[in-house]
């Protein structure tokens, strides 16, 4: 079994990618320009992962689970501000406690570059050596007062052999987007691999050709104070292309999905400034039914009935999340599906 790649052989690869991209930067660039300054206070972001609460209920107790998630908020909410995650609905002992902490900060380098980066740590009792789980860095800078351009690196400690990038670019002038997701070789990792042995070898700097899985362009036009927006989409892995278009008119958004093989249409409707009504329609005749209520600052409810399929609601309430998934078949409900997490920055 091939070791993991070591920490060193990491940050290597990460150093690696960040001037490159940093450099690509500066070379567009060129002449003077401000110096650095500070970067911002860093943030500690503790989040509970979605799988929060997992709890399956068979149809005797469906009728008292639609109102777990709000007796729940109430019970969560007064205890003193520490994430949890609870597996499974484990509660048994410490194998249940699996938090996730989120560590970023941001700073502004010479030629105005914008940088970001973090890492995602996995704080389970059970297993401290799967303590990282990634790190990401994005580098951004604007051109000439209208072009933008930005790239994210992102190294998943499950792939340490593949590092998957994310390049966005604006033209804030013509209303236009184009949006490039893809992954290529670690050097790091391609240099350190084979054998157990300390001696690893030199690390390599030579890059594989990075490899393109999904491609977008968005271009927006202004029709008599309406807007209009064309997205023509490519996912390179699976062969797939589609577009999609947009119509907004005030209180009314149209959006039409278009592929080789369907076509979904999904009209939204504000009722008022709380109330927004969103059918959608596909091509096979299936049918759902969106509702958006704002119940207050930073509170909303978004409920969507899949008819014959399942009921979904997601409560927001400032950082808690709850999602409820309530399963149908033969318009009976045979059990609901609760999950809750909460974001704590500090």
């Amino acid at each position: 079994m091939m070791n993991p790649p070591s920490p060193f052989l990491i940050l290597s690869s990460v150093a690696f990618w960040s001037c490159f991209v940093l450099g690509g930067a500066a070379a567009l660039v060129g002449g003077n320009s401000p110096g650095a300054s500070g970067g911002h206070r860093p943030q500690l972001s503790l989040a509970v992962p979605s799988s929060f609460v997992d709890l399956t209920l068979e149809t005797a107790t469906a009728t008292a689970t639609a109102t777990a998630p709000i007796s729940f908020f109430s019970l969560v909410r007064a205890l003193p501000p520490f994430q949890i995650t609870i597996r499974d609905g484990n509660f048994t002992d410490i194998e249940g406690l699996d938090p996730t902490i989120t560590w970023q900060n941001s700073a502004l380098l010479s030629n105005d570059v914008a940088v970001q980066y973090g890492i995602d740590l996995s704080a389970r009792t059970t297993n401290l050596a799967s303590l990282p789980r990634r790190i990401w860095g994005r580098a951004s800078r604007v051109f000439l007062d209208r072009y933008a351009l930005s790239t994210r690196l992102e190294l998943d400690f499950e792939y340490p052999d593949r590092i998957d990038f994310e390049v966005d670019g604006e033209d804030g002038d013509n209303d236009m987007k184009v949006r490039i997701i893809g992954s290529a070789r670690n050097p790091a990792a391609a240099g350190g691999g084979g054998g157990g042995g300390r001696d690893r070898g030199p690390i390599r700097t030579v890059v594989a050709p990075p490899r393109v899985g999904f491609a977008e362009f968005t271009k927006g036009f202004d029709n008599g104070g309406n807007r209009v927006t064309v997205n023509p989409r490519y996912d390179v892995e699976r062969s797939r292309a589609d577009v999609v278009v947009t119509y907004d008119a005030d209180d009314t958004l149209i959006r039409v999905t278009a592929s080789r093989h369907d076509q979904v249409v999904t009209i939204s409707q504000k009722l008022n400034d709380d109330n927004v009504i969103s059918p959608t329609i596909g091509r096979d005749g299936s049918l759902s039914l969106a509702w958006d209520r704002k119940l207050g600052d930073d509170m909303s409810v978004r409920t969507t009935l899949n008819p014959n399929r399942s009921v979904d609601v997601e409560w927001r309430d400032a950082a808690w999340t709850a999602n409820v998934n309530f399963p149908m078949d033969d318009n009976d409900m045979r059990g609901a599906t609760v999950h809750i997490k909460r974001d704590i920055k500090f």
